[in-house]
């Protein structure tokens, strides 16, 4: 009776939110914890999400390769050596481009200061020749002041440059090992679920669906974004543009916040290599463009495997921003597309096959046929010449 007494004290209604409450905290210190080690472990956790992202990219290629008679081992290596030659001539193409056209780029933005300057003092400002003096100096200051930071920044990233090149060894060989085995890695991982194990397959394999669909798409719409911006920057005679569309290409996995960035970027280099007119001209392209992107190439090759709303990806994005920073911003909508993808495989339970017909369906040898099946003809036959 007294276990009974303080459950009747409590209604239903605030029963229930107090059992949904408990399981809420219980999962918040979950995750909370678990936030914990991936911090921790940033080293490690990094590259994996990021050799994931590029396995769900190049894998088509390796599983063509398999499909045409070659071994897994060397569809692997094939796979890995053009990925790596795309990245060489990429990075070839932006140095070699950079070291050419960055002198120009310093003279023609000389020619648009002393324009500038001129357009201060002649034109409806009327400053005077002092004050921009005034003001060239200031700013000389503060980048004096701030050399020292500057400079112990600069010393911190030449710190870190081993750990950023044990990060890119151990997301090769991660991404190597998930071509080669991944179906291998995949059946072994399932072993350790036991019963569950077919609603964690189905699981998996959403998730790994949605994730490649989202891969392959993004790269899909930032490489004709990138293409469209370099093609604009080219026609237009700005210097650095293979850089600034690499930029921009690279720049548009981080939906909303990336655009921005490298936007921002390639139209102050405009301003400064062409003028005021050219600028605006470029960034009204890269609104129409980002525009077209948002409402035409993003609904049909990335919304499918989505099919988020776009305040749902502002706040992944704010949330994994504030959790991971850049990184976390970039890997948020994927993760919380997989997510989104994976819980309703686990809570759907697959119904059970029917249980198999039994002996008195079937009919048993030397006996009457069940209700199921009906004698044969010839064996009324036989019986009647017998009798």
């Amino acid at each position: 009776m007294l276990p009974d007494r303080p459950t009747k004290l409590v209604p239903p209604t605030l029963a229930k939110m107090a059992a949904w409450c408990v399981c809420l905290i219980l999962v918040g210190v979950v995750v909370y914890f678990f936030a914990l080690i991936i911090a921790r472990l940033t080293f490690v956790a990094l590259p994996v999400a990021v050799a994931l992202l590029l396995t769900a990219l190049l894998y088509p290629l390796t599983n063509s390769l398999r499909q045409a008679g070659m071994r897994p081992i060397y569809a692997t290596w094939v796979t890995m050596l053009v990925a790596l030659a795309v990245l060489a001539g990429t990075g070839w193409l932006v140095g070699a481009r950079a070291s050419e056209e960055f002198p120009n780029l310093v003279q023609q933005v000389q020619a648009t200061a002393r324009d500038v300057q001129e357009w201060l003092i002649t034109g409806p400002l009327h400053l005077q020749q002092a004050q921009i003096t005034a003001y060239v100096d200031e700013v000389a200051t503060m980048v004096n002041t701030q050399r020292q930071a500057i400079t112990t920044t600069v010393l911190s990233a030449g710190a870190v440059a081993f750990e950023v090149l044990a990060s890119i060894v151990l997301l090769l060989f991660v991404t190597f090992f998930l071509l080669k085995d991944g179906d291998r890695i995949w059946s072994w991982v399932l072993k350790g679920f036991g019963d569950v194990a077919p609603r964690v397959d189905r699981a998996g394999r959403a998730a790994w669906t949605t994730l490649s669909h989202y891969v392959q798409g993004t790269v899909a719409v930032a490489a004709v974004h990138g293409v469209i911006m370099g093609i604009v920057l080219a026609g237009m005679g700005v210097p650095l543009w293979a850089p600034l569309a690499v930029l921009i290409f690279f720049a548009s996995f981080i939906p909303i916040v990336g655009i921005f960035f490298a936007g921002t970027v390639a139209t102050l280099v405009t301003l400064g290599a062409k003028g005021l007119v050219l600028a605006l001209v470029f960034l009204g392209i890269l609104i129409v463009e980002q525009q077209l992107e948002n409402h035409v190439l993003q609904p049909l090759i990335v919304g499918r495997a989505l099919n988020f709303h776009p305040l749902a990806i502002i706040l992944v994005l704010a949330i994994g921003g504030i959790l991971a920073g850049i990184a976390g911003a970039a890997v948020a909508v994927p993760v919380a597309a997989v997510i989104y993808r994976a819980l309703p495989e686990l809570r759907h339970q697959q119904p059970a096959l029917p249980p198999p017909p039994s002996a008195h369906e079937q009919g048993e040898p030397g006996g009457k046929p069940g209700p199921g099946r009906a004698a044969a003809p010839e064996a009324d036959e036989r019986s009647a010449d017998t009798e």
